[in-house]
């Protein structure tokens, strides 16, 4: 698990893209747009389907996690162990297909709407290997 931030309309407006990861396929399998709380890591936790919910899962050691994720199965562990580099890999996928989620940039979303549309056909297409 790992989240990422753009924003909409102007920088202090952020918004935090909350994504699960399969590490197997490569493929986000839950995610959530919301703020960096944790009512937002739980709306994340919700949306995991029941079969990766017992699966062990990784995550830096941002708060929300340990409140949030079954301490039977959740690590929080730093990125030198290896264990969330594919999740950091695909954020910077991200970042370099949609400009709204580089850190410092001139392209930004006008509306949550539109934010949360252009995110999902991404992820959409990103979980189909459309040639991204």
């Amino acid at each position: 698990m790992d989240e990422v931030w753009s924003f909409v309309k102007h920088s202090a407006n952020k918004r935090w893209l909350w994504i699960a990861l399969c590490r197997r396929t490569r493929q986000v399998v839950a995610y959530i747009i919301g703020d960096r709380s944790e009512k937002s890591c739980q709306l994340l936790w919700r949306a995991i389907p029941d079969g990766y919910k017992n699966a062990h899962s990784y995550s830096d050691f941002w708060g929300a996690y340990q409140k949030v994720f079954p301490k039977e199965t959740h690590r929080s562990v730093g990125k030198d162990s290896g264990q969330t580099n594919h999740v950091e890999r695909w954020n910077n996928t991200l970042r370099q297909w949609l400009a709204r989620y580089t850190r410092k940039t001139l392209s930004f979303s006008k509306s949550d709407d539109y934010h949360a549309w252009v995110t999902h056909l991404f992820i959409r297409k990103y979980n189909l290997n459309l040639s991204l």
